[in-house]
């Protein structure tokens, strides 16, 4: 009898420290903040009301005055080798995506599949721009455009009662774990408020979990086709018919009253056309398009503002890390698709263009594809819940779209894989300079980044930076002297030209690109 008192006061202890221990498990999973990372699609670094603009984004605009701002965060300068460093925390050579987008990508794990060892609920609603399916990537759901840009009314068949969707190709979507070639959706469809409705319904649905989670929200605006709700677009027409020069100017000067950029800060020339010598009519398709543009940009702010408001309504948001970042600069690409011509509807493709994108751009010089400040640059902000220094501006630290991953996981508390078949990551964490800048202003001080897509590349190593378009010859620029890349010094400085170029050589060879020369 003794005994067997004995063995069930034994089974008790066992089972309460069990329970015991799920408490806690529960506890630190609650603890371990939310994650949700929101990446757009061509924007220039001075698109957001806090980084300049005229354009209306008070959501974002309130997470940078309660959040950190950085003025020097890096993309590869293309859409989907930024994708593939985002999510990798490698460069995209490593994986296979520096020249292709469409080759699976190898020596790699991504953030989702790690978060998800970590206990996080994984999802992703959006543009991917590549062959893998994020749901064999470790997102637990996938809503979106599997491949590059697309029609964002109507990726699919023509509608009834509609002109035909303008579109370069058939693109795979992917809609509850089904694969769409095409997708065509009803005609409520925006791929805004799409990408975002199924990011808030996965949310409310987990409404009462106790694991945390992380949600990849990756729009396509402002990417061409320039499309948008006609009542959005209403609120700009008009405002750009005062030409690119002065939109600019206004934006340089603003950038200069936030302390984005210092006082002396030199001003590229500019590369648009006069306003003077276009035409009325051309002054009124400008006016529309960057209308648009405008427009894209404001109904993504308004949506980032419905996943936090449901997140405040649930009272999750204390405790979640917001970090916005675009995936190139603003592009000067124009795609031109036979349509109905009524720009900013369903039935015609329309690129913003290079005038614009110089503008967009400010205070950089050059665009997308190019590996100038205007090419990789990409505002960003972050909103942390352990943050000491709200509202604060980073103009030293410089980054990369490979930090994130590391950052995440250090946020999270989860190690990085030691695993033979992937690589070590490329990125190392900023998790301390937002948290406690004033005590990490060092933290990875002149660290060299690598830049190489098209017929542009680019090191950047300290104040130093080497860059070149289509030549060989490299220029040199001092950053902290020449922000805007207005004074090439490559011919007074010949040595730390010579050794960045043999950092650059190194680095090519580690890298050893695995894609396939088309």
């Amino acid at each position: 009898m003794i005994q067997k008192t004995l063995l069930i006061a034994i089974l008790l202890s066992f089972f309460s420290c069990q329970q015991e221990k799920k408490q806690e498990a529960s506890i630190e999973e609650i603890q371990k903040p939310n994650i949700v990372l929101i990446l757009a699609d061509d924007m220039g670094w001075s698109d957001l009301g806090c980084y300049g603009s005229e354009i209306n984004t008070p959501v974002l605009d309130s997470l940078a005055d309660s959040g950190l701002r950085f003025t020097q965060f890096y993309n590869t300068s293309k859409c989907f080798p930024s994708r593939a460093a985002l999510l990798t925390g490698l460069y995209a050579q490593q994986v296979g995506a520096g020249r292709k987008w469409n080759n699976p990508w190898t020596n790699s794990t991504t953030i989702a599949a790690s978060l998800k060892e970590a206990g996080y609920l994984t999802w992703m609603s959006g543009k991917h721009h590549g062959v893998d399916v994020p749901t064999d990537k470790g997102f637990d759901k996938y809503y979106g455009l599997l491949s590059g840009a697309a029609n964002q009314f109507n990726p699919g068949e023509r509608r009834v009662g509609e002109p035909e969707p303008a579109r370069k190709r058939v693109r795979p979507f992917y809609v509850d774990g089904k694969r769409y070639e095409p997708y065509t959706p009803d005609s409520t469809y925006y791929s805004t408020d799409a990408f975002t409705d199924a990011a808030l319904d996965w949310i409310n649905t987990s409404a009462k979990e106790t694991k945390p989670f992380f949600l990849y929200l990756s729009y396509t605006a402002p990417h061409d086709p320039l499309m948008a709700w006609s009542e959005d677009i209403a609120k700009y027409r008009g405002k750009y018919k005062v030409g690119y020069e002065k939109i600019r100017k206004q934006r340089f000067a603003k950038q200069k009253q936030l302390g984005l950029i210092p006082a002396d800060f030199k001003l590229s020339k500019p590369t648009y056309t006069p306003w003077e010598n276009l035409s009325e009519a051309k002054k009124d398709e400008e006016d529309l398009k960057m209308a648009i543009y405008a427009a894209m940009i404001d109904r993504m702010d308004y949506n980032i503002g419905k996943v936090l408001q449901t997140l405040r309504s649930q009272n999750k948001l204390e405790n979640t890390i917001v970090l916005f970042i675009s995936d190139n600069g603003g592009s000067a690409e124009v795609v031109t698709i036979p349509g109905d011509g009524n720009i900013g509807t369903v039935g015609q493709w329309t690129s913003l263009g290079a005038n614009w994108s110089n503008v967009c751009n400010t205070p950089f010089r050059m665009y997308k594809n190019n590996s100038y400040e205007g090419g990789i640059n990409t505002p960003a902000i972050v909103s942390w819940p352990k943050m000491h220094e709200k509202g604060s501006i980073n103009t030293t630290f410089y980054g990369h779209f490979i930090d994130v991953f590391p950052t995440l996981l250090a946020a999270a508390g989860h190690s990085y894989p030691i695993n033979k078949e992937i690589l070590p990551l490329e990125g190392q964490s900023f998790e301390k300079i937002v948290v406690a800048p004033s005590e990490n202003s060092e933290l990875i001080a002149d660290r060299a980044l690598f830049f190489e897509w098209a017929d542009g590349a680019a090191v950047r190593k300290g104040d130093w930076k080497i860059v070149r378009d289509k030549t060989e010859e490299w220029e040199l620029y001092n950053l902290e002297e020449d922000p805007g890349e207005t004074n090439n010094i490559a011919g007074m400085r010949p040595k730390i030209v010579q050794i960045m170029n043999t950092a650059f050589k190194a680095w090519k060879e580690k890298v050893k690109e695995t894609d396939n020369e088309e």
